[in-house]
């Protein structure tokens, strides 16, 4: 556990900046660093990212032979679009940009709309998710499996390509060929802590091991007793050959990872044990690391990655690299003073355009908005606590640091006159870059797509504005997110929501009405997530584990519905006319859900 008692709010931000500050090599940019060693003109970038507390991955993988930046998210979330934007923006110099993270849903929502709006403004993007963890999916589901210690050889085979001067086709290509043969199994002794928290996220009996561990503080799917080191070996040796890839041959790069406090001279005897019995399976090992490669806080635990590879990808692998924690032979340093490449200039940002009709709503809405923030910062420590049943237990704080950021930039939206839509994309907008993760990200289109919605109503106070302001939301997290009801994710709340909206108004009750009704159910639909297995997102592993506990997001979500519907009936009265427009104004937090 952290020995401090650190803020976990900012936590990330000050590791980051102290991590750039300890090294010349980098340059702090908003969302995470990039190399002052430029790229040549035409080079592909790869940029990587992902949460921090994962040192030496991911910002410590940055420099020549390696990753051109990093996007750097709060604790075990993932960066938000903007994040990986704007350090996409830094690093490129015109040779087109690789995006590679582990393949956690937040991850994949942030960095696929990052790629997006690159895309949009020129940029040639591709995108490479790293899917080496056995423990997380069948052979049939290789794509749904996450990424944990195998980062690391994608990402020094993608940027030795880009180093090398490879265009962005054999640079994509190189890094899928490795992914495809990269292999990662481990396992945990102790769970970890989150900084400025007193419990660890998840225990471990003593005298026993928790089996096929994530990286993000998720227990594993399984426990066994403690092993010798030798057997502990012959676990990780048997389960990794049984995953070899079809005809991938019999040279492999071996990764023994400390996950935190499973430190070197430890490592160093199970490493002896793992090349015995590869020796006598007759495989042939090349290049190993043993080392602190990608840990999770302060997690007793170790994982093994098998990187079975071709001529081509052990070239690769052994070509020289220079970053602060990863070096392979010798890099010649170039220091670019000047803060790196031209890169592209972030566009301007483009704000909705108001609907006049609804500018006086601000106010109240802003007054909505406060109260949900009170609810979700008090409600932080049990969401977290929700989560980390089959999750990382970063919901909590997602949600604290999302809906703070969002207040804030509502709040500047409303000081400037701005109307409904305006109020709710700045909101969302503030909610996504703040928050990361997947709810952060859903949380932020939610946002947006609802008040677009609401800028066409003509009447805020018809119950039909509520309901299609939320079925835009709605819409627009299942667009993004892929989920459906059964899945256990805040749809399964959402969709209830949006179906009570609608049936009150057709049943003509009123707002506050429409309102109780619509968040009753939503909390109905949330406690009866505990029934569900996951079949998405970090818990979709640990769907055992998870049976019998609510979906925190679920839970979140019918928490804020429920702020809303007070907050429409204590409201309900300051509905009022704009003579101007002779249109009426009223408070459309009722639609933030």
């Amino acid at each position: 556990m952290t020995i401090l008692d650190y803020d976990a709010t900012t936590f990330a931000d000050e590791a980051l900046d102290g991590f750039a500050a300890a090294h010349d090599s980098l340059r702090r940019v908003e969302g995470g660093v990039v190399r002052r060693t430029p790229l040549a003109d035409g080079q592909v970038a790869v940029v990587v990212g992902g949460g921090s507390g994962h040192y030496p991955a991911f910002a410590g993988l940055v420099g020549p032979g390696l990753a051109a930046g990093v996007a750097y998210g709060n604790i075990f979330a993932s960066p938000s679009a903007g994040q990986v934007c704007r350090v996409a923006r830094a690093a490129q110099r015109g040779g087109g940009v690789v995006l590679s993270f582990g393949n956690y849903a937040g991850d994949v929502l942030n960095f696929g709309q990052a790629a997006e709006r690159l895309r949009a403004e020129g940029v040639d993007v591709r995108v490479v998710a790293v899917t080496d963890d056995i423990a997380s999916g069948s052979r049939d589901e290789i794509a749904k499996r996450r990424g944990i210690a195998g980062d690391l050889t994608v990402f020094k085979v993608l940027g030795a390509a880009s180093e090398a001067g490879l265009d962005l086709d054999r640079v994509e290509e190189l890094g899928r060929r490795a992914n495809d043969r990269t292999r990662s199994f481990g396992v945990a002794f102790s769970g970890c802590t989150l900084p400025g928290a007193t419990e660890p996220l998840f225990t471990v009996p003593e005298g026993r091991m928790s089996i096929g561990l994530g990286i993000h503080g998720e227990p594993g799917i399984g426990e066994a007793d403690l092993p010798s080191a030798r057997g502990l070996a012959e676990l990780l040796v048997g389960s990794l050959l049984a995953e070899a890839p079809e005809g991938a041959g019999d040279r492999i790069v071996v990764l023994l990872n400390g996950l935190g406090t499973y430190k070197y001279e430890e490592l160093f005897v199970l490493y002896g044990h793992v090349r015995r019995l590869l020796d006598e399976a007759g495989v042939t090992v090349v290049q190993p690391e043993v080392g602190e490669l990608v840990t999770s806080l302060d997690m007793s635990g170790v994982s093994a990655t098998f990187f079975w590879v071709d001529d081509e990808l052990e070239q690769l692998w052994g070509s020289p690299a220079s970053s602060p924690a990863f070096r392979k032979g010798a890099v010649e340093a170039r220091v670019d003073d000047a803060g790196g490449g031209p890169g592209l200039e972030a566009p301007p940002s483009v704000a909705p355009a108001d609907d006049d009709r609804h500018v006086g709503a601000g106010r109240p809405l802003l007054e909505g908005f406060e109260h949900v923030a009170e609810m979700v910062v008090a409600s932080e420590e049990e969401f977290g606590r929700l989560d980390a049943v089959a999750g990382d237990g970063d919901h909590g704080i997602g949600m604290a640091r999302g809906i703070t950021a969002g207040l804030a930039s509502a709040r500047a939206a409303v000081e400037r006159g701005a109307g409904v839509s305006t109020v709710f994309a700045e909101a969302g907008e503030g909610w996504a870059e703040h928050a990361g993760g997947t709810s952060g990200a859903l949380w932020g289109v939610c946002l947006t797509s609802a008040g677009a919605a609401l800028a066409a109503e003509p009447d805020l106070r018809d119950p039909w504005a509520s309901a299609r302001a939320a079925a835009a939301g709605l819409e627009a997290i299942q667009r993004l997110g892929g989920a459906e009801v059964g899945d256990k994710t805040l749809v399964d709340a959402f969709v209830p929501l949006v179906d009570a909206l609608g049936r009150a108004a057709d049943e003509g009750l009123d707002l506050p009405e429409a309102w109780a009704r619509a968040a009753a159910a939503a909390s109905e639909a949330a406690d009866a997530t505990a029934r569900l297995r996951p079949r998405l997102g970090r818990a979709r592993p640990l769907a055992e584990k998870s049976l019998g506990h609510p979906d925190a997001g679920a839970v979140s979500f019918a928490r804020i519905a429920g702020v809303v519907a007070r907050e429409v009936a204590a409201q309900s009265g300051a509905i009022t006319v704009d003579t101007a427009g002779d249109t009426p104004t009223a408070n459309p937090i009722h639609q933030e859900a």
